[in-house]
């Protein structure tokens, strides 16, 4: 004997063919509306069981031919009310548990998206382009839907409050005298930061949902995309005073020198005697304080042009860092420790809009001169061969105005390779 209750068993029959599709269009059609009793719902190619019981509940003959059943939501709750005494609603309770209220759930979905942009708009960063910029497209792409839906609209207050304890904007904000301890680098390692703002060493690992979220806005800020390859999240951190791991961070030297005792300015002299490419971390930079011997240096940004240099200039003593493309945060501390010693840069990139946003930086962080970065050296180099389009938002020179505009007309890029017979004439004659 069957032990399911009596008023279920009562509904068999609507557990048969000619009935299921016709109470899920049901139920669908009243989540949509919060239970409204009204208009038609229709079932498409219709099976025999459907259309027998469509012509049950409302009384019409409907063909065999028929191709499309169309049954008043008021007839069906008016048949379940007189056959099994509770009406659609309750039959559909009953059959499949509650319905949802869909324009309640928008309605509180939408009011939980507002109170999280509010919040994130209270923030003193609420009036930086960037910021702005970034809070428009997690709100346009769905991301903060996701999270809301998610129960996880908290992370992006947690992304706020990251992004405002960050190492560049740490004098900007009350509350910074609470600033945990820094790395001997002077950026704060990734666990720190995520302790300070979340009170969880373990929120900014690799992957997790806030540190996608607060790459997203140190992106915008510097006006590129999320790398996909670690290496290159790491140095996006790094862009933003926040170490991921200060061995991984390193910076490729060929001639540099040092004065100093240490055991790491011992190496340094041993491979600009050798002329020999040398890497050094964010870790021995740290703990094994080196100041650069040579007061001129000079930094490209790909390693082809330091190669080059090591292979063909075995005589020349001219001091080359490469950035790697952006410049990691050790770079950033070996050259700022030169400037400060007294050393004078000279900095070049690729042709291209990260390029530009490099060497600006460079010249603003550091009072780096710009190295065969002019609207002449461009558009020479152009003209020596076949080029790749421009990719990405456009950024300016201000070294040289000109340049960000002949590049926009372009449209093309021009890698620093083509201009290695210069390069490597101007090291020649230091």
């Amino acid at each position: 004997m069957s032990t399911e209750p009596r008023e279920h068993r009562e509904y068999d029959e609507l557990r048969g063919e000619g009935w299921t599709r016709l109470l899920a269009a049901a139920r669908r059609r009243l989540e949509r509306t919060g239970g409204v009793l009204d208009g038609d719902i229709g079932l498409t190619g219709p099976s025999e069981a459907e259309r027998r019981t469509a012509i049950g509940i409302t009384g019409r003959y409907r063909p065999e031919t028929v191709k499309r059943l169309a049954v008043p939501l008021s007839d069906l709750d008016a048949y379940l009310h007189d056959r099994y005494g509770t009406g659609l609603l309750t039959t559909l309770g009953r059959l499949h548990g509650p319905l949802r209220d869909r324009p309640a759930e928008r309605a509180d979905e939408e009011a939980r998206r507002e109170q999280a942009l509010k919040s994130a708009h209270s923030s003193p960063l609420a009036g930086r382009g960037w910021f702005a910029a970034w809070l428009e497209r997690i709100a346009a792409d769905g991301t903060l839907t996701r999270l809301v839906r998610r129960g996880d609209a908290p992370l992006l207050d947690a992304a706020v409050r990251v992004l405002e304890r960050l190492p560049g904007d740490r004098d900007r904000f009350p509350g910074d005298q609470d600033r945990p301890p820094a790395h001997p680098a002077g950026a704060l390692p990734l666990p720190v930061l995520a302790e300070w703002a979340t009170g969880d060493t373990k929120a900014l690992v690799p992957g997790s949902p806030l540190e996608q979220l607060v790459l997203r806005a140190i992106a915008q800020r510097t006006g590129g995309d999320i790398p996909r390859v670690r290496a290159g999240r790491r140095a996006l951190w790094e862009s933003a005073g926040a170490i991921a791991d200060d061995l991984a961070s390193q910076v490729l030297v060929l001639n540099i020198g040092a004065e100093g005792d240490t055991v790491v300015c011992d190496w340094l002299r041993d491979a600009a005697d050798f002329g020999i490419p040398f890497r050094l971390t964010l870790h021995q930079l740290a703990t094994n304080p080196v100041v650069p011997a040579a007061r001129t240096i000079f930094v490209c940004e790909n390693p082809a042009v330091l190669r080059a240099a090591a292979g063909e200039l075995q005589d020349t003593s001219a001091a080359l860092v490469c950035t790697e493309g952006v410049p990691s945060a050790a770079c950033h501390k070996l050259l700022g420790d030169a400037v400060r010693a007294g050393a004078r840069l000279h900095w070049r990139a690729d042709f291209d809009w990260a390029g530009l946003r490099i060497t600006a930086g460079a010249a603003a962080r550091h009072g780096a001169r710009p190295w065969r970065m002019n609207v002449a050296d461009y558009t020479a180099a152009l003209s020596k061969g076949e080029s790749t389009p421009l990719a990405g938002p456009p950024a300016a020179s201000p070294w040289d105005p000109e340049l960000a505009r002949v590049m926009a007309e372009s449209g093309s890029t021009v890698m620093e390779e083509r201009l290695l017979p210069a390069l490597l004439s101007d090291l020649t004659r230091t």
